[in-house]
């Protein structure tokens, strides 16, 4: 009988690159497991190692991996700059700036898988939930910390990551950045407003 491949440590972050691309680029159901594996450089029985599960586990790891890194954004910008008005305007300037940059081809992964999933699919469902459940979380930290009403700042905080998502994938159907920009203009003219009502 011979012997199962080595594993590589590094096989795992790529296989989770090539997953968060592909959801980004052609959701989860646009690339098959071949073409995944090509992209990550790695043989099934790695992918079957790290991630048992097959396609949609790796899908989940990806999920998570992509909030871990939005997450830690978010965290660096608001300590960069503390006003919450501003700090959004820079986080939506530089998705959108993304997005153009990638010839509008380039989404948010999270609005990708969710557009694709299915009743059946509780376990993605479940860490859909999840990443958008710690996104709003942490926006909604940081308007408190600037100065809003605990309950509006969490209610403000759904809307800016409703916002965020629902605009840039409006922006990549139009392949113009005018739908997110005048979400953006509005999400904040309401942001000054709620800051200047006492």
């Amino acid at each position: 009988m011979p012997a199962p491949p080595p594993i590589e440590p590094r096989a795992r972050e790529r296989l989770i690159a090539a997953m968060t691309d592909a959801l980004r680029r052609r959701g989860l159901h646009g690339i098959g497991l071949t073409e995944l594996l090509q992209a990550a450089g790695a043989p099934k029985g790695v992918l079957y190692h790290h991630f048992p599960g097959g396609k949609t586990e790796l899908a989940i790891a990806a999920i998570d991996d992509v909030v871990d890194r939005m997450v830690a954004g978010l965290d660096a910008l608001m300590q960069a700059v503390p006003d919450p008005i501003q700090a959004t305007r820079q986080w939506m300037a530089k998705a959108t700036d993304h997005l153009i940059r990638s010839g509008f081809e380039v989404g948010c992964p999270l609005a990708a898988v969710g557009l694709e999933t299915t009743p059946d699919d509780a376990a993605l469902r479940d860490a859909l939930a999840r990443a958008f459940a710690r996104m709003r979380t942490r926006i909604a930290i940081a308007l408190a910390n600037g100065g809003m009403e605990a309950a509006q700042a969490s209610r403000m905080a759904a809307l800016i990551v409703s916002t965020y998502e629902g605009g840039l994938l409006q922006a990549r159907v139009a392949q113009s950045p005018e739908p997110i920009t005048q979400a953006t203009q509005a999400l904040l003219d309401l942001l000054d407003l709620n800051r200047r009502t006492p």
